[in-house]
């Protein structure tokens, strides 16, 4: 779509110069002497610390019926007592820990890939397309036969804006005009790998398909059919072959999981973020309980097995009453798993979350209030801790591969299949090929033009070296299992401040050591080789022991990147 570029008069340009002096003349001494709303520093008493919360009188409650059971959805009273008392209940259990929150709470990554994406070492100049498919065929030679490999499929288009989202996408509702040639363009990206893996190394074996966004449920059920057979066509199917899809409730209709279903498809991600009419409203975000029962009792009725939700923690307008009402409210819709995420407040990334005020979003403290009222009531549902923001039924392939140690964690989050190679299709999709990692154009345009020509659309990418692999896989055993052997090689790459640092965590609980002691030259580094996450702490800790691991972020300062707590 072709961009206007509007022309600005002299006159008009002058007047924005002068408003814009003049509001900063206002505002430039008020920002320097207000008090901001959160300190860097650590409260003396977390358990003591409430804002105010406003009354609301005009609480409504309605009866809604699910298969089998009633469930009471209602908008609570945000009472300043019941929100203090449900508030304290919860900070109250943090209070031992206050220390160890304030200290661990810093910029962390989510290890989606080691290297992290800021540290690749090709962001200037992508790898040649050549280079990188000889990146791709080493992994698919090592582990087609046996694993198989995995594809991600980007399909970044919304009707509307969330204005929580930082994600890549693409707003329209001229579904004739962008579905079929995205489509067509994302199967001439994927036919470059196929035929080039087939005459060099052999047809490929598909273990995994899952497709993300944006919305997949933009598309029509008849384009994502005609996608997912173009993805399968001149390959192979793994025995134990599993595909996914997100999904927006309002979009996702009873053909749509149909069609999915019969190609194979037996997990569902459902965005739901938050169930509260206010909280909707001012994300952009709205969709009703109904909406979502109906659509969890058609996936089920048709035969999925897995099906996720993702909730958000620390959006706008939240409060303890509404978490645990929405909570309250998955829990009576039992998906297998849920994942809890942080919102990540970045108005510099996405300019719609400028809409929302400090007045609008918790503090540390009560956000940190939201993530522990929401773990303690999944667990009250029969849900376990997985991992990084992950909660499962014991029933689940999440969960079981934990146990069983084939848990992974790649661009596609925690998956229950150790597949080491995944190839990103799709603008701003990116590929692991255990080597190596790219990342193509962020840009539709960009991204369409260039495999038109017939070439992959690569803008960065990360050749990895023997001492990132054997990292790597010390941090993907900690986010994993829970657990990590220091063998000779690693203990050889770790600096000594590791060692003091990681018994730091030791005293404070975090993690335990069993096992032979670690030596380096004769000398005595750690008392045990087996480091193991502590069963509460180490949980709550989790990124920050990842991060003891990462070199890359001991030498850059580098705060780009969420909060660890």
């Amino acid at each position: 779509m072709d961009e206007t570029v509007g022309r600005t008069s002299t006159f008009t340009i002058s007047f924005y110069i002068l408003l814009g002096t003049v509001v900063l003349s206002y505002l430039i001494p008020r920002l320097f002497t207000a008090k901001e709303k959160d300190s860097t520093q650590c409260p003396k008493s977390v358990s003591t610390q409430f804002p105010e919360v406003k009354d609301n009188a005009d609480a409504k409650t309605s009866e809604q019926t699910t298969e089998g059971s009633k469930i009471k959805k209602h908008k609570p009273a945000r009472s300043l007592e019941a929100e203090r008392k449900l508030k304290k209940s919860v900070l109250d259990s943090l209070a031992d820990i206050e220390d160890l929150v304030c200290k661990y709470d810093v910029p962390a990554p989510r290890y989606t890939s080691y290297p992290p994406v800021p540290f690749w070492n090709k962001t200037e100049t992508a790898p040649t397309q050549d280079d990188w498919l000889k990146v791709v065929k080493k992994c698919f030679d090592e582990t087609n036969d046996d694993i198989g490999m995995a594809i991600y499929v980007h399909l970044p288009y919304c009707e509307q804006l969330c204005h929580y989202c930082a994600c890549t996408k693409v707003i329209t509702k001229y579904h004739d005009k962008v579905e079929d040639p995205y489509i067509d363009t994302v199967l001439k990206e994927w036919a470059i790998y196929r035929d080039y893996l087939i005459s060099t190394s052999g047809k490929p074996n598909i273990c995994e398909i899952y497709l993300g966004g944006g919305t997949p449920t933009f598309f029509s059920p008849s384009n994502l059919q005609r996608l997912i057979n173009g993805l399968l066509e001149g390959c192979s199917l793994h025995p134990s072959h599993e595909f996914s899809f997100e999904a927006h409730p309002n979009s996702t209709s009873e053909e749509h999981l149909q069609i999915l279903y019969d190609l194979g498809f037996r997990k569902l991600s459902l965005g739901i973020q938050d169930f509260d009419p206010d909280v909707q409203q001012i994300i952009n975000r709205v969709q009703t309980y109904e909406t979502v029962d109906n659509v969890m009792n058609m996936a089920r009725r048709i035969g999925y097995t897995s099906i996720c939700f993702d909730l958000i923690y620390g959006l706008p307008n939240q409060t303890m009453e509404t978490t645990q009402q929405t909570i309250t409210m998955v829990g009576s819709l039992q998906p297998d798993r849920i994942a809890y995420y942080s919102y990540a407040h970045v108005p510099w990334v996405n300019p719609r979350q400028r809409n929302f005020t400090e007045h609008h979003l918790p503090s540390k403290t009560d956000k940190r209030a939201l993530y522990e009222l929401g773990k303690k009531l999944f667990a009250d549902m029969g849900y376990r801790d997985v991992g990084m923001d992950h909660f499962a039924l014991p029933t689940d392939q999440l969960f079981i591969g934990k146990q069983n140690g084939t848990l992974h964690r790649n661009f596609m989050g925690y998956v229950a299949k150790k597949t080491q190679l995944l190839v990103g299709l799709g603008m701003s999709a990116i590929s692991d090929a255990k080597y190596g990692y790219a990342q193509n154009e962020k840009n539709v345009k960009d991204y369409t033009k260039r495999v038109e020509n017939g070439e992959l659309p690569l803008i960065k990418g990360h050749e990895m070296t023997r001492e990132d692999l054997i990292i790597k896989k010390a941090i993907l055993d900690v986010a994993c299992q829970g657990k990590v052997v220091i063998t000779k090689e690693l203990a050889q790459l770790l600096p000594d401040e590791f060692y003091v640092e990681l018994k730091e965590m030791k005293e404070e609980g975090i993690v335990e050591f069993s096992g032979s002691p670690v030596t380096r030259d004769d000398k005595v580094l750690l008392e045990g080789e087996l480091v193991v996450l502590s069963d509460y702490l180490g949980t709550i800790f989790l990124r920050n022991v990842c991060k003891l691991f990462d070199p890359t972020l001991r030498k850059v300062k580098y705060g780009g990147f969420s909060q660890a707590i």
